[in-house]
């Protein structure tokens, strides 16, 4: 007897069937290019109380739904959540972004302290509630490297040096950092799924400044462990990757990784990685968010060439990158309207 087939349109595709129109979400979709996201941000003192604030968060989540139809919900938190729930203070100064304290880091827990996340998982219950049933819930974390580059250098850089640095001259401490990374990985994202999420990505956003024996060992080897950890304990998690930069590193990635889906940035030629991706596993991307926020007929042909470059293969439709705050609402309309209705 052939399994049920679920209501949600992206886990179909991510259980490699192709769906026309395809399904459509957006990093970062819940954000400041929404006037509601920008009036409901008043209401918290800061970004992480507004991430520890279930009602806040769950709001959050819903709100791009509730407006656009998005055929995924994505959690409303961040990646840093890791860190400060592994004993690392962390704060976020309006206009600056992220501040961690890098001398912490000696003082780091053992275990992830999943009391201080206990609000992100209570947030996924409630916006589980709230969903239609055709729409799919995502939870998410920052893959290893990526989350390592903000605890080492205690902000974020412009090309992740002082975690490069030490990876060249510390690799054992280096290491000790990704371990304990890895496995709070794969503690907060089965906790995610037991909570309700559907499926999860894993972001590297920093994956493209490693040059290839440094990107298999920072990058490709630990998502491996955490997708290894994951199925673990719930052995059809579906996961998508989501390797930014990664190039023509991105085949060795998809072998070695084991995730479900692999997400492109913009800057990759789709050609290229259907081409390199094996044709049952579901590609996402891969708009570039400039056009996005551009408008026009710029934007209407390049949402033509996204959907027809994936047309003859599982595919989710996304940007390459999140999308900018600045972004018209207008033209977010546009594209959708562009692609669900051909």
């Amino acid at each position: 007897m052939d399994a049920p087939r679920s209501e949600k349109k992206l886990l179909r595709v991510l259980a490699g069937t192709r769906e026309d129109p395809p399904p459509v979400w957006l990093m970062r979709q819940a954000g400041r290019y929404l006037p509601e996201y920008r009036a409901l941000r008043e209401r918290a003192p800061n970004f992480l109380d507004f991430c520890f604030t279930p009602h806040l968060a769950a709001e959050a989540t819903l709100q791009p739904i509730r407006r656009f139809r998005f055929d995924a919900a994505i959690l409303f938190s961040d990646i840093l959540v890791v860190p400060a729930a592994l004993g690392q203070p962390v704060t976020f100064e309006a206009g600056e972004g992220p501040r961690l304290d890098a001398n912490a880091l000696a003082q780091l827990r053992d275990d992830l302290d999943h009391g201080r996340l206990a609000p992100v998982y209570e947030t996924i219950g409630l916006v589980k509630q709230a969903l239609a049933p055709e729409v799919a819930l995502l939870g998410f974390c920052g893959a290893p490297w990526t989350v390592a580059t903000y605890m080492v250098a205690g902000r974020g850089t412009p090309d992740q040096a002082p975690a490069r640095k030490l990876a060249y001259e510390d690799p054992k401490t280096f290491e000790q950092l990704i371990d304990r990374l890895v496995e709070a990985s794969v503690g907060y994202l089965v906790r995610q799924l037991q909570a309700g999420v559907d499926a999860v990505q894993i972001f590297d956003t920093w994956a493209g400044t490693l040059p290839p024996a440094q990107f298999q060992r920072w990058c490709v080897d630990p998502v491996a462990r955490v997708v290894k950890g994951v199925r673990a304990a719930i052995p059809d998690a579906p996961i998508i990757g989501f390797p930014r930069g990664a190039g023509t590193l991105l085949p060795a990635y998809v072998a070695q990784t084991g995730v479900t889906a692999v997400s492109l940035d913009w800057m990759i030629d789709p050609a290229f990685a259907c081409a390199q991706v094996p044709a049952r596993m579901a590609l996402q991307g891969n708009l570039d968010p400039l056009v996005l926020r551009a408008g026009g007929r710029a934007l209407d042909a390049a949402t033509d060439g996204v959907v027809a470059a994936f047309a003859d293969r599982p595919f989710i439709f996304n940007l390459g990158h999140g999308i900018l705050p600045d972004t018209p609402v207008a033209n977010v309309e546009r594209m959708l309207g562009r692609i669900r209705t051909g």
